[in-house]
């Protein structure tokens, strides 16, 4: 299994869409040797679909085409070499998923035909168990559905621990602790800015462009910060470095 699951898709001043992990995303593009990738933008609510394949395309160097055009999209991801889901909203892109009937063909793709993965933000989120630690407001009126299970770990992406001046709601670390509280049999792992877990066949790694570590939200265990994937070893199937 092939899974890049980055916290979200350009760092601050940053031109290009998923720069700051393209020398991974282009190693595991010449070793699968993939010259194309399908892309499913049902987070993009404000975006245009052709002209986010088209980031893809010119940063990636192999053709990227979003599903909307495919008269079947079920059997459009049964033909993808690589399947990319973009950040936008998590809970439009998980309603659509399930609306479209793709969760159990992309399941499927990446886990029995081992077709790469790579999502990010909002599609980082819906690579995990369920979509209930996202950041992102309901902007439908959607139940909260299955979402696709590829990674065994809730994740938080776009994690900050800073407490904004005058700001009285939770923090983000009260959030999920709450979460934790609720669900103390999960665990949440939060991922900051320019970060990404990468799952290469039964090996899981870490990597931050900023050289910051992860944290791991567990209910009842002390709140903790980490650089590599040592932390997850009692709690994920993969061997981790």
């Amino acid at each position: 299994m092939e899974l890049f699951l980055l916290s979200n898709g350009k760092l601050s001043g940053e031109a290009e869409l998923l720069g700051y992990a393209k020398s991974q995303l282009l190693a595991m593009i010449e070793r699968c040797k993939i010259a194309s990738a399908l892309l499913i933008p049902y987070a993009l609510i404000r975006s245009d679909y052709d002209q986010r394949a088209q980031e893809l395309t010119q940063a990636l160097g192999i053709k990227v085409t979003s599903i909307h055009h495919a008269e079947s999209p079920a059997a459009a991801i049964a033909q993808a070499e690589c399947i990319m889901i973009s950040g936008g909203n998590t809970w439009m892109l998980n309603q659509m998923l399930h609306e479209k009937g793709l969760i159990v063909p992309i399941q499927r793709a990446v886990r029995e035909r081992n077709v790469p993965y790579v999502g990010w933000s909002a599609g980082c989120n819906v690579a995990t168990p369920s979509i209930r630690t996202t950041n992102d407001m309901p902007v439908r009126n959607s139940v909260v559905l299955p979402a696709l299970g590829l990674f065994p770990l809730q994740i938080n992406p776009h994690y900050i621990d800073a407490h904004i001046s005058g700001h009285m709601g939770e923090t983000r670390d009260e959030r999920l602790a709450e979460f934790c509280a609720v669900n103390p049999s999960e665990s949440v792992v939060a991922l900051r800015e320019g970060s990404l877990l990468y799952v290469s066949g039964n090996d899981l790694h870490y990597f931050s462009a900023k050289q910051q570590g992860f944290k791991v939200f567990r209910h009842g265990v002390e709140t903790l910060e980490y650089h590599d994937t040592q932390a997850l070893r009692p709690l994920v199937p993969f061997t981790c470095h």
